[in-house]
């Protein structure tokens, strides 16, 4: 045996694992572990996930059941804990308490440039709005991707915190949720809106809702919308009906490019 082969065989009797928890903590430090927790969601006990980056995931518990099925759907190893370090738990139930993202830190490292800018753009809508696909689609300068944009939404790794069901149908139905239409409108209803009166105005093919008095035209859930006495409510099937009526776009909910 050379001395070099000497050498590396010493070398690796000195070789040992390294221990667990050393192991996790290092997972944890690199963003390649999650810790996750139990909370009190809008409707009820949800799974919170988090790590360095911020939060990873958002599941309520009746879409999962169990802590175990928890850590089998997660796409990283994940450990339970009792509550989140201090700092993320207040900007948590600050985002819970009004609806809006704000401050809290949310992990989109694991998904495409497409699905961030979607992501993003659904987080700028506020609590007790809702948007059609295609706003986002025109939004992020991609108005022929609607259905893409949907695809995005469904895939969306934390919602509740960023808000994929106040996106709705082109046609302005309510339409799917990742985890059912039931929680999609109880959400909603959360937050207080009507889903019967949104179904009931898409079955009329009621889009868009405009003021006589100041002849501008909004979503029918845009916050100054909701201010328009029922004296002064004009409705409109499209973009192009309020148009010719000599009516502008609002320019908080921007229904038109």
């Amino acid at each position: 045996m050379t001395d070099a082969e000497t050498i590396a065989t010493q070398l690796a009797t000195l070789s040992s694992s390294a221990p667990k928890s050393v192991i996790g903590r290092v997972l944890k430090r690199t963003g390649l572990a999650d810790e996750y927790t139990l909370i009190e969601g809008p409707t009820g006990p949800a799974y919170v996930a988090w790590n360095a980056r911020g939060i990873t995931a958002f599941v309520p518990t009746e879409a999962v059941g169990s802590l175990d099925d928890f850590e089998a759907r997660h796409p990283r190893e994940a450990s339970f804990v009792d509550s989140p370090p201090d700092r993320l738990a207040r900007h948590l139930a600050r985002t819970i308490e009004t609806g809006r993202l704000g401050r809290l830190p949310v992990d989109l490292s694991s998904i495409g440039d497409f699905q961030r800018k979607v992501l993003e753009k659904c987080a700028e809508i506020p609590p007790g709005e809702i948007r059609p696909y295609g706003w986002i689609a025109r939004e992020i300068g991609n108005p022929g991707a609607v259905r893409a944009v949907g695809s995005a939404l469904g895939r969306n790794p934390v919602p509740v915190l960023i808000p994929c069901h106040r996106v709705v149908r082109t046609d302005g139905h309510i339409g799917n949720y990742a985890y059912g239409s039931p929680m999609k409108r109880s959400l909603l209803e959360y937050e207080g809106l009507d889903p019967d009166a949104i179904e009931t105005q898409a079955r009329h093919g009621i889009r868009l809702v405009g003021s006589d008095t100041t002849h501008i035209y909004c979503y029918p859930t845009c916050r100054h919308a909701k201010r328009i006495s029922d004296t002064h409510r004009v409705e409109f099937r499209s973009e192009a009906d309020a148009m010719e009526d000599g009516y502008r776009a609002c320019k908080v909910c921007r229904p038109a490019a």
